[in-house]
């Protein structure tokens, strides 16, 4: 009992090592506690236990947030609100819980072989909690690593699932001989210093090269409340709010956020979007806003209701050029589609627009002002390895979002983190425009340029460079990092074997 809660509050205290707070080695701390609680036990439902108590207190501590879409502005009931998301808390757990259960199942060894195969186990969970039911990858550790984290040089080479992996290794590594005379440490501890050096050495490579002249843009965020955007009584008053902010917003590249238009396109009244395209003309200018468009569910059919329709979360650009579009790939599972057997969860919740369509995972960039321009919107960009199917004709990626839906919680600044990862894996810029923050310009290494503050209306203007070339990462996407975990995993049971 002791030792879960210890887990459980280790887990907890994992959230402090990203941002906000930013205190990265806090990640590499809860892991070695862990693992040293974990070299511990004496079965593997012990181990099972203490990986699903670090991993019910991270993701309790880490995304609580998504309790304000449910019950302020999804309206279910408080009980029923907390009990979801303890659920959603204790099947994200699941995860870690595995991989504590094979950790200890499967260990053998001296420290180094332990190390590898919690980092290896590590990695392997996080990638299939990245994947699974489509995939939930918020709070993978190795978000936490973003500069000036060392590590954050590994992750052009091998993403975020592959540094996450090195930092359990490095971690386990850490607890497994925290307590051991000096000398029986010492090798576990040039090991680390060998690691965190290769990653400091990495941050100095320059994978991808700027491409093409500067680019101006101005980067949108309404700041619109999330109750009054979904509101009949606003509506007209936020597509004002909308067209009055890209009038007084002149630039080459002018981006508004995720469905910031809060009706079908062809349900917005006349000439509105002909309005904005004049607006953008005026100013020799592309804007890209999110949207949301529908398509007949079946051919032939002309009825207009909502149910008879395919219905997308998307993003057009209107101007000079010719319109050109894009649709949400990666969808939000009980956001914006229900998954099989869930009709019940729509019942106790109301959030508009929930029956979505996905795009089509092969949809070219945008073609602006120069730039190749590969968009992803809100929730995809978790998805490292769906991103870079865009490359390496993409020069710069653009997220557009609306996390309203959250309230003034951790999501905006650990989203934020989420794209300075992507930035770093694909080696190009990541340009962020959200309704209420953080609306960002992040550069290839990770480093965010500009940032608005939160829930302030304003347009971050700057000066960006397209990039061509492919990282590593870009290159072999998540296979590598699950290559070397599959690789260590065989030998270290092959290892096992003939020793047994």
């Amino acid at each position: 009992m002791r030792a879960a809660l210890l887990a459980l509050l280790a887990g907890g205290a994992s959230v402090f090592a990203f941002a906000p707070f930013g205190l990265f080695p806090v990640a590499l701390l809860s892991l070695a506690l862990l693992a040293g609680l974990l070299n511990r036990a004496a079965r593997p439902r012990e181990g099972f236990a203490l990986g699903f108590a670090w991993g019910f207190g991270s993701f309790a501590a880490g995304v609580s947030w998504l309790y304000v879409a449910l019950n302020r502005y999804g309206g279910m009931p408080m009980p029923l609100a907390a009990l979801a998301i303890a659920l959603f808390c204790a099947y994200l757990a699941l995860y870690p819980a595995l991989a504590g259960a094979l950790f200890v199942r499967l260990r053998s060894g001296g420290a180094l072989a332990k190390a590898m195969l919690f980092g290896a186990l590590w990695l392997s969970a996080e990638w299939l909690r990245g994947v699974v039911f489509t995939g939930f990858p918020w709070l993978a550790v190795g978000y936490s690593q973003t500069p000036p984290s060392p590590l954050a040089g590994y992750l052009p080479l091998i993403g975020v699932y592959g540094v996450g992996g090195l930092l359990a290794f490095a971690a386990a590594l850490a607890g497994l001989v925290a307590w051991r005379p000096a000398r029986q440490a010492l090798p576990a501890a040039v090991f680390v210093i060998v690691l965190l050096a290769g990653g400091a050495g990495l941050r100095l490579v320059q994978w991808t090269a700027p491409d093409g002249e500067p680019l101006s843009v101005a980067l949108i965020q309404t700041n619109f409340e999330q109750s009054m955007k979904w509101s009949p009584e606003h509506f007209v008053e936020v597509l004002r709010g909308n067209a009055q902010l890209v009038r007084e917003t002149a630039a080459p590249l002018v981006v508004l956020p995720e469905t910031t238009l809060p009706t079908l396109v062809d349900r917005l009244p006349e000439g509105y979007l002909e309005l904005l395209r004049g607006f953008m003309r005026e100013h020799g200018g592309e804007l890209v806003l999110g949207v949301f468009r529908s398509e007949p569910a079946s051919d032939g059919a002309k009825t207009a209701t909502e149910a008879d329709l395919r219905i997308y979360n998307a993003a057009i650009s209107l101007g000079e050029g010719p319109t050109q579009t894009y649709a949400k790939q990666h969808l939000v599972p009980f956001g914006e589609y229900s998954p099989p057997l869930f009709g019940w969860f729509y019942r106790l919740v109301d959030i508009p627009m929930s029956d979505q369509t996905r795009g089509a995972p092969d949809q070219p960039p945008m073609a602006i002002a120069g730039q190749r321009i590969a968009l992803n919107i809100c929730y995809e960009d978790l998805f490292g390895a769906e991103l870079i199917r865009a490359l390496p004709q993409a020069t710069l990626m653009l997220n557009i979002s609306n996390l309203a839906w959250y309230g003034d919680s951790l999501a905006q600044p650990q989203h934020l983190q989420i794209a300075r990862v992507r930035a770093l894996e694909t080696g190009r810029p990541m340009l962020r425009s959200t309704n209420t923050g953080m609306t960002a310009v992040v550069q290839p290494d990770g480093r965010v340029a500009a940032v608005l503050p939160e829930f302030q209306r304003g347009v971050l203007r700057a000066e960006v460079r397209g990039y061509q070339g492919m990282t590593p990462y870009a290159h072999w996407g998540d296979r590598a990092a699950l290559g070397i975990a599959a690789l260590v995993l065989t030998l270290l049971l092959v290892r096992q074997r003939r020793s047994s």
